[in-house]
């Protein structure tokens, strides 16, 4: 007996007496924390997510910054309807011209600083820290790595051996070789990178820390430390790019431009894509010492790559980004005048609620279900909640936000 669609499916479970579909997420599905939120979305719009039932929830986390343009924004949903149309998967990446790749490289590059105009293609941010890794050891003949406290890129082994976290460390070890541990914000410790390091990579702003800024000065100074070594300078953008911090590209709010950026996140405009982007002269030496020096089998999906494209059009379009700093000096503004709030930090619609308890905030994320949002917690900052909503909240948006943050902030004890 098989089924034809996801109703007849359901359907075929219940008269086989089945467990819920709850129930089969959690015995089908491989956890990674012992208490998910567990909450059921069908449906998707704008800043909204639905329940089955029909209940509403803002959404405060956009997918950890992957919905910049919103839920079935009509455009993205288009292109990805056009594309899966004409063709999906053709070959392995680089192999074969295929336009949606080619269109969002070359705007992707029109975007950035002139010196970031080649593109190579993946699947994840993972994927895209593990590949400037690389190929910054193949460049510079270098091996050692220079990374940051609290710092998060990934959960692969490269991009693991570069989260500035010992507590999600350790079960995984032996890493990677070579490891330089420096602290944000410390200028003195700017002195460890030296003619041995093959490249550093930064947040230039620290995400999971529980969004902690580049204070004046520190990106100069690390840039210049990198020119004077040789080393090459690593952005992970995977969080901050496309409109998140204000900017485009947080590098553009701050001045300093990398030899490498890498994208993930709102680049898919809400599918699986990642990038690598640096000059063409860098990007040439996967072709040689080896010739297929890396390789990706699906980086650059053209269904992927169609959506981006379109997302990136219509967050250009919009505005949204020229908006960000208003949008957040509202919620900012709402929230921190409350008793329970110990402080508001962050750039852009990238904030950390501070309440100053784990507890707390284990508290406010289950009070904002029932009040009607979700929101998340911080990997190294337990202390303090998330508001990170698509960049297309409105002003109305905005109040039903503060209003539903601020009733769930009375409840808590």
């Amino acid at each position: 007996m098989y089924a034809n669609t996801a109703e007849e499916f359901w359907l075929i479970l219940i008269l086989k007496n089945k467990p819920s579909i709850r129930q089969q997420f959690f015995d089908h599905l491989g956890q990674t924390s012992p208490s998910p939120l567990g909450l059921e979305i069908q449906k998707a719009e704008g800043i909204f997510l639905l329940s089955p039932s029909g209940k509403r929830y803002v959404d405060l986390i956009s997918g950890v910054s992957v919905s910049n343009v919103g839920h079935a924004r009509k455009e993205v949903i288009q292109a990805i309807a056009d594309q899966a149309a004409n063709h999906l998967h053709l070959m392995v990446y680089g192999e074969i011209i295929q336009q949606p790749q080619v269109l969002l490289a070359t705007l992707l590059t029109e975007l950035l600083p002139a010196t970031l105009n080649s593109v190579y293609f993946v699947n994840s941010g993972s994927e895209a820290n593990e590949a400037a890794l690389k190929l910054a050891k193949r460049i510079t003949g270098r091996h050692k790595i220079a990374c940051f406290r609290n710092a998060y890129h990934g959960s692969t082994h490269g991009a693991l051996s570069v989260m500035g976290n010992e507590t999600y460390r350790r079960s995984f070890r032996p890493l990677l070789p070579g490891i330089l541990e420096m602290r944000f914000n410390n200028l003195a410790d700017l002195a460890l990178i030296d003619r041995a390091t093959a490249c550093v990579i930064i947040e230039p702003v620290q995400a999971e820390a529980g969004v902690r800024l580049p204070e004046p000065g520190f990106l100069e100074s690390l840039r210049k430390r990198c020119n004077d070594t040789g080393t090459l300078l690593i952005f992970d953008e995977v969080q901050t790019g496309f409109g998140r911090t204000g900017s485009l590209f947080a590098m553009q709010k701050y001045g300093v431009t990398p030899d490498m950026v890498t994208l993930a996140k709102a680049l898919g405009g809400g599918m699986p894509l990642g990038a690598l982007v640096c000059n063409r002269e860098l990007m040439k030496a996967w072709k040689s010492d080896p010739v297929l020096g890396h390789i990706t089998t699906f980086g650059g999906h053209p269904v992927c790559c169609a959506a981006g494209f379109a997302a990136l059009q219509v967050l250009l379009r919009e505005g949204w980004t020229e908006l960000v700093q208003e949008k957040a000096a509202f919620l900012k503004e709402a929230l921190a005048a409350h008793p329970a709030v110990k402080e508001v930090r962050g750039e852009g619609l990238l904030l950390a609620v501070e309440l100053g308890s784990a507890q707390k905030v284990q508290d406010m994320i289950r009070l904002l279900l029932e009040e009607g949002a979700m929101a998340d917690w911080f990997l190294y900052c337990d202390t303090a909640f998330r508001i990170a909503p698509p960049l297309c909240i409105n002003r109305e948006e905005l109040h039903l936000t503060a209003g539903i943050v601020s009733r769930a902030l009375d409840k808590l004890k």
